[in-house]
């Protein structure tokens, strides 16, 4: 499914470039093309929920089509294993040495690096820690769906599982309300807040081996659910959909990003498989994309020591009162510097991993997308 790829190149773009821009300097104090440029990074963010809805839809449909085997939860663990804890453990080692050897101005404690060696980044603020390296509270999250969803589709029938998707897609909005009106942090990257991105791609992937296995079908579904969601959106401005501080952005906000999310990679199935293709088919986004884990996981240490190097030599800092010229450059150095450690960490660090595989009698990794009988009617030209 290259295709994609090329989603998930979006996805890990959207997040660099909200990190280097507009998440450390704001828009406020820039006038004229820069500031409309940071206005437009300032949602980047988002690209964590596409993370979610691909890794739901993907995790899912792996697990469906392996359901009857009778090494149904080893093999799926051994491939998760192999795929994310090589480069996990050998990224946070390395933030831990760079901070504690003060080559940045970032502080890791032992007790945050304690937590997030268990996967509980995303709740270390539960324990009395704060967050030390925002982007490990969203692998975290995915943790906690790879260890406990595996049971939940094992014992399910398809139908049941498309079900328990649409509950928890409501849960999730309701326990952000929950927090809302009780004054707590309902914005939290906890698990049982953000559960609702996991949840769409899940959804996704049950109603494509049923209702959705067909084209037209799904690509209907993936229109009705992107010009939706875009409208409901533009419906609730007034009320405050735009703001994370109102009761309707601060609950629903996130709620359409994924639904809208949802039909993106619906839309993706059909047209990155069809004449159309190429719209999707995109050899820079899906270079993005074949990195975008080494990338996700390292982009923020880079960016914290070209700041220390930028600051040695006298930059003005903090960031929000440079000049655009020296923010552009800090940006360059950085993603450079991002993108290269993670090309070579996916083609000479997890690689060997993955192929490590076979030997081990598991599927390569070629095999880790699903190739399911009922999508044949829906990837088919």
């Amino acid at each position: 499914m290259p295709e994609l790829d090329t989603l998930r190149g979006c996805a890990v773009l959207l997040v660099l470039f909200f990190h280097g821009f507009y998440f450390v300097t704001g828009s406020a104090s820039f006038q004229g093309p820069f500031r409309w440029f940071l206005l437009s990074t300032s949602a980047g963010w988002i690209g964590v929920n596409l993370f979610f809805v691909l890794s739901g839809f993907l995790i899912t449909g792996i697990l469906l089509d392996s359901r009857d085997s009778p090494r149904y939860y080893k093999n799926f663990y051994q491939r998760r294993a192999l795929r994310i804890l090589p480069a996990y453990y050998c990224a946070l080692l390395l933030v831990l040495v760079v901070a504690r050897t003060g080559l940045t101005a970032r502080h890791v404690s032992w007790e945050f690096f304690g937590l997030s060696l268990v996967y509980l980044s995303n709740v270390t603020v539960l324990f009395g820690v704060p967050m030390q390296y925002g982007v490990l509270w969203s692998l975290a999250v995915e943790e906690h769906f790879y260890l406990a969803w595996p049971a939940v589709v094992r014992c399910l029938s398809r139908r049941t599982l498309v079900c328990v998707c649409s509950v928890l897609l409501v849960a999730s909005a309701g326990l952000r309300a929950f927090c809302f009106w009780r004054k707590y942090d309902y914005g939290a990257g906890y698990t049982w807040l953000v559960l609702d991105g996991l949840a769409w791609g899940s959804l996704l992937a049950g109603l494509c081996r049923g209702r959705l296995s067909k084209r037209s079908r799904m690509l209907g579904f993936g229109i009705a659910c992107a010009i939706g969601s875009a409208a409901v959106a533009l419906a609730l401005i007034p009320v405050g959909i735009m703001s994370s501080g109102t009761f309707v952005g601060g609950v629903f906000r996130i709620s359409l990003i994924n639904s809208f999310f949802a039909g993106i990679v619906g839309i993706a199935l059909v047209i990155g498989t069809g004449p159309w293709k190429n719209i999707f088919l995109r050899p820079a986004l899906k270079f993005f994309g074949e990195i975008s884990y080494g990338l996700y996981l390292i982009h923020m240490l880079a960016f914290d020591t070209v700041d220390s190097i930028f600051r040695s030599c006298g930059a003005r800092l903090p960031w929000g009162r440079a000049n655009s010229l020296t923010i552009g450059v800090r940006f360059i150095v950085a993603a450079s510097l991002s993108v290269g450690v993670a090309y070579l960490s996916r083609w000479y660090f997890e690689e060997p991993f993955l192929r490590l595989k076979k030997n081990i009698g598991i599927q390569a990794v070629q095999a880790e997308m699903p190739s399911v009988p009922a999508l044949d009617t829906l990837t088919a030209s």
